[in-house]
């Protein structure tokens, strides 16, 4: 079976690394095409030995991009095409079509309530996701809570698939030593209290929030693994509360790169934040769970899609920055210790999800009826 999947870009951030990891757990031949930002993600592919081709797509309305990517999916003979966010989903289910690919998978990664990867949820936004649904076979949602919200808009039942996201927990599995070295390589002292927070620095996932909290606490450190257009903002904001020596912004943490990675990084912190408003799934709270690490977060379907005591080291919060501020030093005076992973992480192991995902590409291709290729 070979396969390409089409994705919006490559930099950092959940969808993009859980494509790679996916990646490496398929037993199938994968290429990858990214219609823009070919950024950290798209050298750790090549990495790993995966063949990417950027598009070179200059905009949303950049129509020559079908015509590209549709010359690009006949030359390569792909039995199926899977596509990933929004602008991909849309863009690669009309050149599979016309290249006469039938059998399109498609991952609804960030599919919130009112938005969608950080866009409004328009009239027109939605009929265009809808209208090009249609041109594949079948929609992964990566949570229950996606499946639900794909439901409400109208995607048939028979073509929803279930493929929760998943997780290597060994790489998340926490070292003693790991954590003093880290810590000594961030400048972090090794009995200071550390709270930590990854993912995109965009409004939605408020980490303006997790600023506020830890100002209002001397002697709390904040680490936040991430890159995005917030940065500045959040900087000015750590300054004016007088924290800015206390916030450290890391940027694209990736084990290609200078710094350290995204497992190390939860390893030297204390304890998990997730202030976002809305969520997909929560990838990163599972990966600190991972780790061992208390969580605090106010949107995880995640943890909310299993059954009661499925995390025992995760409380919700309200997302309020006095309430944060309060459950922040109660952990610091009890200096809360390592935990074993919960059962939620097993939950969301990655080769349980690559079997789950080899199973709707069987039933794509058991399904679909192959187009005439001259139709393209």
């Amino acid at each position: 079976m070979k396969v390409l999947h089409v994705i919006t870009g490559l930099g950092i951030g959940g969808a993009e690394q859980q494509l790679r990891l996916m990646i490496r757990h398929l037993p199938v031949s994968c290429d990858v095409v990214t219609l823009t930002n070919p950024g950290a993600v798209a050298e750790g592919l090549r990495a790993d030995g995966v063949r990417v081709t950027h598009l070179g797509m200059a905009g949303n309305r950049d129509l020559r991009a079908v015509g590209r990517l549709t010359r690009l999916v006949r030359r390569g003979a792909y039995d199926l095409v899977h596509t990933h966010l929004y602008r991909a989903c849309v863009y690669g289910r009309i050149a599979a079509r016309l290249a006469g690919v039938r059998a399109g998978v498609s991952t609804e990664h960030s599919l919130g309530h009112a938005e969608i990867e950080g866009r409004p949820l328009t009239a027109g936004t939605r009929a265009l996701y809808l209208g090009t649904e249609r041109l594949g076979s079948a929609t992964v949602a990566v949570s229950p809570t996606v499946a639900g919200r794909l439901r409400e808009w109208g995607v048939p039942e028979e073509r929803i698939h279930l493929v929760p996201n998943g997780i290597d927990a060994r790489a998340f599995r926490f070292d003693a030593e790991s954590r003093r070295a880290t810590r000594a390589l961030l400048g972090l002292p090794q009995d200071a209290f550390v709270v930590g927070g990854v993912g995109r620095l965009v409004p939605g996932k408020r980490f303006d929030v997790l600023v506020r909290a830890v100002a209002a606490l001397p002697g709390v450190r904040l680490v936040l693994a991430g890159e995005g257009p917030e940065l500045a903002s959040l900087r000015a904001l750590a300054g004016r509360l007088g924290a800015a020596d206390r916030v450290r912004f890391l940027g694209a943490c990736d084990a290609s790169g200078p710094g350290p990675d995204v497992p190390a990084v939860l390893g030297a912190v204390d304890v998990f934040v997730s202030a976002s408003r809305e969520e997909s799934f929560g990838l990163a709270v599972v990966e600190a769970l991972a780790s061992g690490l208390h969580v605090l977060h106010q949107a995880c379907p995640a943890l909310d899609d299993l059954p009661a005591g499925s995390s025992p080291g995760a409380r919700r919060i309200s997302g309020d920055p006095t309430e944060l501020a309060s459950s922040l030093r109660s952990l610091a005076d009890l200096g809360p210790p390592r935990l074993p992973p919960p059962t939620a992480v097993a939950a969301y192991d990655i080769r349980r999800s690559s079997h789950h995902l080899m199973d709707v590409y069987r039933h794509v291709l058991a399904t679909s009826r192959p187009l005439e290729r001259a139709e393209s």
